[in-house]
């Protein structure tokens, strides 16, 4: 992890990239019932962030989320499914840019660690920069939540590398080669997660900082569920464990039916050798069902290992066919 002291950090606008028609830069804020906060939040992007296109994407809010928004001189679209995986797969698939802010519209995110941000993304030629939550005040998190993100945080990095601290941050700043390569098949909160994952497994060049992170204002009610989006969450990692490393997740099953069926077998082994009989045949039958469903489990994950390693190699590619951020940026980066 990296604290870059960005927050002190002052930088010139970004200009388009020479030749390309689109903004060098765009802000991404989802937007769910946000009408206290989104207003503020835009106008903060747009003071640290001059001359950048701030996208508003409203998902179905049921107050005056929208026109807040406009008033504060954001681009507002709507995005009708919910969930803010849905919301984020929209904006990846509308928005062209080279670089990529995405943040909240809560009003709980330091907008002033933008530019800082984005000077590490350029000067580093990374594809992801997190920005690691550091609460401002002791009410900033819940408990709950402070505990299952740490739980959470700790599983991943188990599973797929120890790169991040708070993986389930809101505030990242993407290139252009992330976003386009990005699957995006969450539909909730655990996008954070698929964010992850995805730069874990095509071993993107990424970073973290510390922002601080802020209670909601009085009235703002946070939309994240305890339990209900952990266990969401805890679910979208089993599945990306089984798409990703399917040896490694159908190996564990294999090990799970292999020593069960070794345990109700060893009983029946026993008195076999003692009285050259099988006295419990259904519990025979069932060791012997086990085993056999473990190493056909077993052969699917070897299978599957195979499949994977060519989608990964498929995604490397379309990957690869975008600019890296300093080449597309090489004065901002200050390029050798």
């Amino acid at each position: 992890m990296n604290d870059m002291g960005v927050a002190a950090q002052v930088l010139k606008p970004i200009a388009p990239s020479p030749g390309i028609g689109r903004p060098a830069t765009a802000v991404l804020i989802p937007c769910y019932n946000e009408a206290r906060t989104i207003g503020r939040v835009v106008r903060d992007f747009a003071s640290v962030l001059p001359n950048t296109p701030i996208y508003v994407y409203d998902n179905n809010s049921e107050d005056d989320s929208i026109g807040e928004a406009m008033r504060a001189g954001a681009i507002v679209r709507r995005e009708s499914k919910q969930g803010k995986g849905n919301v984020v797969r929209r904006m990846f698939a509308d928005i062209d840019a080279d670089i990529y802010v995405l943040a909240d519209g809560d009003d709980t995110y330091e907008t002033l660690a933008a530019p800082g941000m984005i000077q590490r993304l350029i000067s580093g030629n990374l594809d992801m920069v997190n920005g690691a939550r550091h609460a401002a005040s002791r009410t900033a998190y819940r408990r709950g939540h402070q505990f299952g993100n740490t739980m959470l945080n700790r599983i991943v990095a188990n599973l797929f590398g120890d790169q991040f601290t708070d993986m389930l941050s809101g505030y990242r700043v993407f290139s252009r080669r992330f976003v386009k390569s990005f699957p995006a098949l969450a539909k909730g909160f655990e996008i954070e997660t698929e964010f992850t994952v995805h730069a874990l497994e095509l071993r993107m060049p990424v970073d973290e900082v510390v922002t601080d992170y802020r209670e909601r204002p009085d009235g703002s009610e946070s939309k994240l569920r305890t339990f209900h989006d952990g266990f969401r969450i805890l679910w979208m990692i089993l599945r990306l464990l089984k798409e990703e490393r399917p040896l490694y997740f159908f190996g564990a099953v294999f090990g799970l039916c292999a020593s069960i069926a070794m345990m109700l077998m060893t009983p029946v082994f026993l008195s076999y050798l003692e009285t050259g009989m099988v006295a419990r045949f259904p519990t025979a039958i069932l060791s012997s069902a086990l085993m056999l469903l473990g190493f056909i489990s077993l052969a699917c994950g070897m299978i599957l290992d195979t499949v994977t390693h060519g989608r990964k190699e498929l995604k490397r590619l379309r990957y690869l066919e975008f600019a890296s951020t300093r080449a597309l940026f090489a004065d901002a980066a200050g390029d050798d």
